[in-house]
Formats: C-alpha cells, structure tokens, sequence
C-alpha cells in the first residue's frame, strides 16, 4: 500500500508513520508534505498513492484548498487535533476522520473501512471529482458556528453571528464581536474565508471580512469604490476593492 502524508506538524507525522507500520506493516509513505502548495506540486507530478493521510490546518493554509486546486485521485483519510469538522459525517461517508494522537487501531479501522467500501468510493468519488464543496458538504456542519477566543486569563466561545468584522493586522488576525471587542484569532483571513459562511460575510478587501448584518451604512467613494460603515467601527479601510464592487452588490441583493 502506497501512501501519502500531509502533515505540517514533525511529531505528529512520526507518530502518524510509527502508526502506520503497526497496523499496516506492508504500507509504503512515498513522501511527508507540510503545505497546500507542496501538495498540489506533489499529486501533479507524481504517480496517485492509495490513500493519503491528510491533516486539515497546514502551514500555508486548510487543506481543502487542495481539492480546488487539483485532482486527488484516491481516498482521503483526514486527521487533526481539532474535533470541530463533524467527525460523524465522514465516518457516514467512508472518509475516516482521525483525532490526534492517532492510534494504529485507528488507521486499522479507517484502512478496513475504505477495503470494505472501496467500490462504493469509487462510483461516489471517482478519481478528480474531489471538489471543496463535496468535502465541506461531508462535514455535515459546513461552517463554523463559533470561534474559542482568549480575553486575559479567560476564555469564551464567540458565535460567528456575532462577530462585526475579521480584520489583519500586520500578521496578527483579529475578530470584533457586537459590543467591538477584539480578540485575536489563530487564523488567517484565506483560512476563513473557507470557513464562514459566504452567505453571512464578506470579504471586501485584504484586510477585512464583513458580516452583513453588522453594516450600518454603504457610501459612494471614490473610484467607483464603496466605503462601509459598521455598527461599532469606523475605519478608513472599511472600503470595498474596486474589483469587487459587483460581486459585493450581488452578495448584498440575494
């Protein structure tokens, strides 16, 4: 059995490959990846594994950012140290889903499961129909309904309705709640762009992410541009990219 590991974390990929070799000693890794785009070269210059081991939260990104930008043309077994992806929908769909530290009677599990279903696999997901969407609608919860923030010693769920804004700053990222309080969050602006929901927020900029229901007026600026007002911030960067006006308003008007 070949086999294809991504995963950002050192320890966690020796361990993953440790794992392995007890519960499958005839496995063979081709090669450990740590980002999306080492992933992509790798699956478009390589022969397919029989099954890639992939963690979610890489270096340079979420790993479903891969099925947007390649084929993946064999069983995905997720794993992470997270269980905020709706475990249970991968089990339903025969992608297993493993919570680190992963344990080789795990990778068993997940191994016999996918022998057991490969045909069904095979009809559901023939190779290079693999699409962000398929995986995210496997999550079951495809979107993230609330953030884990530090406010000193404390720490406090904030749900993602909400939140005003997302914002950068410099190479920290930021939420702002309703009452605008900002707590730093351990993700980048891409990163969630995939995980909330485009119908609630926006991305208007480089800097900013925007919940609709947090606009508290829309003016004409310069340049065709639009400049936003929010309930509880007023920044000159609050302004939409001149190239996404259109889709912005279309965003708006739905």
């Amino acid at each position: 059995m070949k086999v294809l590991i991504i995963e950002d974390e050192q320890l966690a990929a020796e361990n993953l490959v440790t794992e392995l070799r007890k519960a499958e000693p005839s496995a063979r890794v081709l090669d450990i990846i740590d980002t999306v785009r080492g992933t992509v070269e790798w699956l478009n210059s390589h022969p397919s594994p029989d099954i890639i081991f992939m963690d979610i939260q890489l270096a340079d990104g979420l790993s479903f950012e891969v099925f947007n930008m390649t084929r993946v043309p064999c069983p995905v077994v997720f794993t992470t140290a997270f269980e905020e992806y709706a475990i249970r929908a991968f089990k339903v769909n025969s992608i297993d889903y493993l919570l680190k530290p992963v344990k080789a009677s795990d990778i068993s599990f997940a191994l016999e499961k996918l022998r057991n279903y490969q045909s069904s696999l095979q009809e559901t997901f023939p190779p290079g129909s693999f699409s962000i969407d398929k995986v995210m609608q496997m999550l079951g919860t495809r979107y993230k309904s609330r953030f884990l923030v530090r406010a000193g010693t404390h720490i406090k769920p904030v749900n993602a309705s909400d939140i005003q804004c997302m914002y950068s700053l410099g190479k920290a990222t930021f939420l702002m709640d309703e009452r605008g309080t900002s707590f730093d969050v351990a993700y980048s602006l891409e990163q969630l762009e995939l995980l909330l929901d485009p119908v609630q927020f926006f991305r208007i900029n480089r800097k900013y992410i925007i919940n609709a229901t947090a606009i508290k007026d829309i003016i004409a600026y310069s340049g065709s541009r639009l400049r936003i007002l929010l309930h509880k911030i007023d920044d000159d960067d609050l302004v939409v990219s001149r190239s996404r006006v259109n889709e912005f308003k279309s965003w708006l008007d739905r």
